[in-house]
């Protein structure tokens, strides 16, 4: 760590899957970084790395300040997004001359990346790269992923509010299948392909006494008969039943439940999956001959900014700031993470920051100890975890009804 003083201009790029918060840690960075003295120029890189490596950076300081303000209630990737996987340095180091031939152009001395675990990853390698070539350039990650898989922190930015849309949905879809005097299956897809986390917040729907009847995680492996046989038990019950699944649950064998990868893989490899709740409510009417419905929220989890929660705005703006604050003061190599605490004083949140060589590329599950032992529901311990962080309210501005989202100028560095 360096307490010298380092002047010269920041680069804030996003990159992977967007939330309904993360231009809520993009904000914190931007108006950070505009507010000190140390900082010379803003730049939003225009689709993550991919608008370092093309000379593609918006001049941030040319922006209206009341414009950016809306940036902490507007869904989506504001400055762009890419899904790039620059490649080991020791084997191609072409992407990464080319970073520091833009760095050196701008005189970026500050660079912060806002993502997940690949972005991360892409932090870690940008950091080491310009540190083996003597240019002084301090990198922080900005984290952000809805999947909250990201080791080290309490949570991540993101996951508050999708788990508060899919808490929410849940309760919503939960009235409307109780609406009817005939019986009704209904199976409600959420995303995580690895880490439950996602799937398990529907039981905050049964907080107040909407939840689903089950829920199934991809840390445990699935089988499909003792699945149909949950199933078929509480439908005769109830003649009702709601579940909960991960996009992501698979097989003893580690093979997908869902009907099929579909058109390939993500730039990281990751394969692509859907249809999981179509393809289960098939197996389930064909097994029961009740009346069956699937739902997949799908997108609809990471962009509901109407639905955000209020402390997943704060920290996630706390987050970029902090991420600012500390690389001034000489930070380097790190990213912003959450400790918090929940006990008889109420829920707190506190910033700190962890090594991006031990968040790089390591993802963080639902603790075992968290899924009852049927391997069908959730434990108290993760519902007390998880309420705290949907709390509060969005300040998103309405206009004609319709939400007022943050419109940037684009300015373009040349």
């Amino acid at each position: 760590m360096s307490n010298k003083a380092l002047v010269g201009s920041v680069i804030i790029g996003q990159s992977g899957g967007p939330s309904a918060v993360i231009n809520a840690s993009a904000y914190g960075v931007i108006k950070t970084a505009l507010e000190n003295e140390n900082i010379t120029k803003v730049y939003g890189a225009f689709h993550g790395i991919k608008g370092v490596l093309n000379d593609q950076l918006m001049i941030m300081d040319d922006e209206d300040p009341k414009e950016l303000e809306h940036l902490l209630s507007t869904p989506s990737s504001a400055l762009g997004s890419c899904r790039y996987k620059i490649a080991d340095p020791d084997v191609d180091d072409t992407d990464y001359k080319r970073i520091l031939e833009i760095f050196k152009k701008y005189n970026v001395r500050y660079f912060f990346y806002n993502g997940g675990n690949d972005s991360m990853d892409t932090c870690n390698k940008i950091s080491k790269y310009m540190a083996k070539n003597g240019y002084e350039c301090r990198v922080m990650g900005v984290p952000k992923t809805i999947d909250n898989d990201l080791y080290g922190t309490d949570h991540c930015p993101g996951f508050s509010s999708a788990a508060k849309y899919i808490a929410t949905s849940v309760m919503e879809v939960s009235r409307d299948c109780h609406v009817y005097d005939v019986g009704m299956i209904t199976i409600i897809e959420c995303m995580g392909r690895h880490a439950g986390w996602l799937t398990a917040a529907a039981a905050l729907a049964g907080v107040k006494g909407e939840g689903p009847d089950l829920i199934y995680l991809p840390e445990v492996d699935f089988n499909m008969d003792q699945f149909l046989a949950d199933v078929k038990r509480i439908y005769n019950e109830k003649k009702n039943c709601i579940v909960a699944v991960s996009e992501g649950v698979h097989y003893a064998d580690g093979t997908f439940v869902s009907e099929a990868k579909t058109s390939g893989t993500d730039g990281f490899g990751h394969a692509q999956l859907g249809g999981l709740a179509a393809r289960l409510a098939e197996v389930v009417k064909a097994a029961t001959g009740a009346k069956v419905r699937g739902i997949e929220l799908s997108l609809l989890q990471r962009c509901a900014a109407h639905c955000a929660s209020g402390n997943d705005i704060a920290e996630s703006f706390l987050s970029g700031k902090t991420a600012v604050e500390a690389a001034v003061n000489g930070e380097t190599d790190k990213m912003v993470g959450f400790v918090c605490t929940r006990d008889e004083n109420g829920y707190k949140c506190e910033p700190k920051l962890f090594e991006l060589s031990d968040v790089a590329n390591t993802e963080k599950k639902v603790p075992l100890e968290w899924i009852n032992k049927e391997g069908n529901y959730v434990t108290q311990d993760f519902i007390d975890y998880c309420l705290p962080l949907i709390q509060g309210e969005t300040g998103m501005v309405k206009e004609d009804g319709l939400p007022r989202f943050c419109n940037l100028k684009r300015v373009f560095a040349k």
